[in-house]
């Protein structure tokens, strides 16, 4: 319930925020504004995730869409180092979907590619930010990103969850690990080998 009143509250407050930002959007790239992507949430249902469009839909010769990090525009680039993208994930957090702080929400693709550990991420709800986020970003590789999800699950209380929306905010003025060289973020998730 404190969840649902404070993403209430944060919408109405950032309200104008976002609507300049969806403005800027769509005289750049035009329509849609919100990116929407199937990804895994808590007890590993999927659930549609609701961001800011940072990308275009350029195209290839052959018709097939350009990488990632060929498809970023400036001003995604922009929203993606200042994470005002996310600012549509208050609505995923008002339906119950994501948490303010919990581990990243991932596709569903990469469920059967999880070992019995990296599966525990989805023994909570998925969050905004998280405890890997603070601590390496996308920079870290996905094994470390793991082991901090699970940390998190197994040390979770509301003192972590403030020092967590602390840290983030100063993530987010560093504006360190959004990427990882040569991507638009990460590179896909494969697996696991040791832990197979």
């Amino acid at each position: 319930m404190a969840e649902f009143v404070l993403a209430v509250v944060a919408s109405l407050v950032l309200l104008p925020v976002m609507a300049a930002i969806s403005a800027v959007i769509f005289c750049v790239m035009g329509a849609p504004v919100i990116f929407r992507h199937r990804r895994l949430g808590y007890r590993a249902r999927i659930f549609t995730l609701y961001k800011f469009r940072t990308m275009s839909s350029q195209t290839g010769p052959d018709g097939r869409l350009l990488p990632d990090s060929r498809r970023l525009t400036p001003i995604g680039r922009f929203l993606r180092k200042t994470s005002l993208d996310e600012l549509p994930q208050f609505w995923n957090v008002l339906r119950g979907e994501m948490s303010f702080v919990g581990p990243r929400p991932l596709m569903p693709e990469y469920l059967p590619r999880y070992s019995a550990r990296q599966q525990r991420r989805h023994e909570v709800r998925p969050g905004i930010t998280g405890w890997a986020q603070v601590h390496g970003r996308n920079a870290i590789s996905w094994e470390e990103k793991f082991d901090r999800d699970v940390w998190y699950i197994d040390h979770r209380s509301l003192l972590l969850d403030l020092r967590i929306a602390g840290l983030t905010l100063l993530a987010i003025a560093r504006r360190r690990g959004i990427s990882q060289a040569g991507h638009a973020t990460m590179p896909e998730f494969t697996g696991s080998a040791h832990e197979r």
